[in-house]
């Protein structure tokens, strides 16, 4: 049995526990539009597809993600100063170093760090909430000077990830579609993406905000910090000041989507049409998205 079909399985136990393994999570400060509950699906038997029912939870989890930019940028004063002011459910990191671990004892919650193979500083994850297992290390495939990993936290009825992709535009779109085949059914995939232009995950949706986050060298802004989701809804999203960091928090308020979902077949020709089309975009000349 593989791990998506043991995900299936227990998504129908997990209802009865609303968000499973990291507990009730409190209301969000804003108001925000609280879906019906649909009936429930019938599961079709398509070969090659995985279909998992329609779910509800009327609470959303309020995530916020940032980039602290390693022992130069923020430290644990500053992390505890969004932690305080935004009460998110989940932080992620990016650029996390050794010593922000010291958040779990200013602010109590829940900890893991995976720093990147040979570097200072990597991901990591807080947690209001105790979790049932820590985040999995999930290597991604790497460039020629950086080795890229991922943290991979289950939720119970989904899926979150944890990532600091490559710059290289090719390569780190390569690393999204090797995360995507890690995740449940339903997930989202948040962190700095370092992507120019749309991401080309077939199955997953945009949803973070669409504001710069971060300005390369002062001049150029960028959306470089993402939000994609499958098979969840997003009901309320921001970008929070820059802080000590060069990069900007975003805030992403999710819940169990009211559709099924359905992970897409994958074609070697809609693949290469979507590497075509990436190419096309960046030569000289053409716009960028």
């Amino acid at each position: 049995m593989n791990r998506f079909q043991r995900w299936s399985e227990s998504l129908a136990q997990r209802r009865a526990g609303g968000l499973g393994r990291l507990g009730k999570w409190p209301a969000a400060k804003r108001t925000i539009e609280t879906p019906h509950a649909p009936a429930p699906a019938q599961r079709p038997g398509s070969p090659g597809a995985t279909r998992v029912p329609a779910l509800h939870h009327p609470r959303p989890h309020k995530i916020v993600s940032w980039n602290l930019l390693r022992r130069t940028g923020a430290a644990v004063a500053d992390v505890v100063a969004l932690i305080d002011q935004e009460q998110p459910d989940l932080l992620l990191m990016q650029e996390a170093t050794r010593d922000i671990a010291a958040i779990a004892d200013r602010v109590g919650g829940v900890y893991a760090w995976a720093p990147l193979p040979g570097r200072i500083h990597g991901l990591a994850i807080w947690s209001r909430r105790p979790w049932g297992e820590p985040p999995a290390i999930l290597a991604l495939p790497s460039g020629a000077v950086v080795h890229r990993v991922c943290q991979v936290l289950d939720c119970g009825d989904f899926g979150i990830a944890n990532v600091h992709l490559s710059h290289g535009q090719m390569l780190n779109r390569r690393q999204l579609r090797h995360i995507e085949r890690a995740l449940p059914p339903r997930a989202a995939v948040l962190g700095d993406y370092n992507l120019v232009g749309p991401a080309l995950l077939p199955g997953f949706r945009d949803v973070g905000p669409r504001h710069p986050t971060h300005a390369m060298v002062d001049v150029l802004p960028l959306r470089l910090d993402r939000c994609l989701v499958r098979g969840l809804h997003c009901h309320g999203k921001d970008v929070l000041p820059r802080g000590a960091s060069d990069h900007r928090p975003i805030v992403v308020h999710l819940t169990l989507g009211t559709d099924d979902v359905r992970r897409p077949q994958r074609t070697v020709r809609g693949m290469a049409a979507a590497v075509g089309r990436l190419r096309r975009g960046s030569a000289p000349g053409a716009s960028v998205l």
